[in-house]
């Protein structure tokens, strides 16, 4: 298996990379950690003639809490989440996340902006972004724009991105130490995309729900905020007969997506299961 010829460039700037990618916007590909770009190449599902290795751009590596969120650059390894990149239940809640994505060499190599200029409905940091309520900052020699998560994922592969922008920084809102995290999925194997996975986080007081945030992901063209479950929680007791009643109104709300690896019907039972366990889990 080998990819299609193509000329390489290797920016010392992320201007000088903006600038090659307004020249060749049309047939062009954006190389950071290649997890999915290099395989697609070589199967040449992909034959773009130009390809920007912007691996040099340490600019797009930083992270940094500022007021109320944390601002991770786009370049940010997988691995870097293995520890607590801040402190407090949005830290903890990374680290959780974050071992299930693929193995552990992958996971050195591919990067959160990357995931999420993938768009991979099954990829976990969609379903945080999605959840959680993200910004996502993009650059071109236009300027800069941000754009909120739920505007960001368009489909399948498919994002508000256009072809001379460069997804820059990813915005994630920080949680007061109040708020708890749970995350589920199911794979069939380790290391495998999920079959269906929820993120919960709940802010908690004298047992009863105050807020909440609810996803779900694998299940559908995107990751999906349930923000009508949330408002369904809000006020209910942390108890084990609300996520059951949550859980089963997940089985009316979203229609999964069939594919070879599952139907519907088991798309299904699977996403009511992972919402229950990944609200039980916050509960804990």
């Amino acid at each position: 298996m080998k990819p299609a010829s193509f000329k390489y460039f290797r920016p010392a700037s992320v201007s000088e990379a903006l600038v090659l990618l307004s020249e060749n916007q049309d047939d062009c590909k954006i190389l950071a950690g290649g997890q999915s770009l290099v395989p697609a190449m070589n199967f040449r599902l992909l034959r773009p003639s130009i390809l920007i290795d912007i691996n040099e751009l340490k600019e797009l590596s930083s992270i940094q809490a500022t007021g109320q969120s944390v601002s991770i650059g786009a370049l940010t390894r997988h691995a870097t989440f293995h520890r607590g990149i801040v402190a407090g239940p949005l830290g903890h809640l990374l680290t959780k996340v974050v071992r299930h994505i693929a193995h552990f060499p992958i996971r050195q190599r591919g990067t959160f902006g990357g995931s999420l200029a993938h768009a991979d409905p099954a990829a976990e940091w969609c379903l945080v972004a999605t959840t959680l309520g993200a910004q996502i900052v993009v650059k071109s020699t236009r300027g800069e724009r941000i754009i909120q998560s739920h505007e960001f994922f368009k489909g399948t592969f498919t994002t508000e991105l256009a072809a001379d922008e460069i997804l820059s920084e990813i915005r994630l809102p920080l949680m007061a130490d109040d708020w708890r995290t749970g995350f589920n999925e199911f794979s069939r194997r380790a290391g495998d995309f999920a079959l269906g996975m929820a993120l919960a986080a709940l802010r908690i007081e004298a047992g009863v729900i105050r807020e909440a945030r609810l996803g779900i992901g694998g299940v559908s063209d995107r990751a999906i905020r349930l923000e009508k479950l949330e408002r369904l929680l809000v006020g209910k007791p942390a108890s084990p007969q609300t996520f059951d009643a949550v859980a089963e109104e997940v089985r009316t709300a979203v229609i999964p997506t069939a594919d070879i690896h599952a139907s519907a019907e088991y798309r299904q039972d699977l996403i009511a299961t992972v919402v229950k366990r990944a609200l039980s889990e916050a509960a804990a």
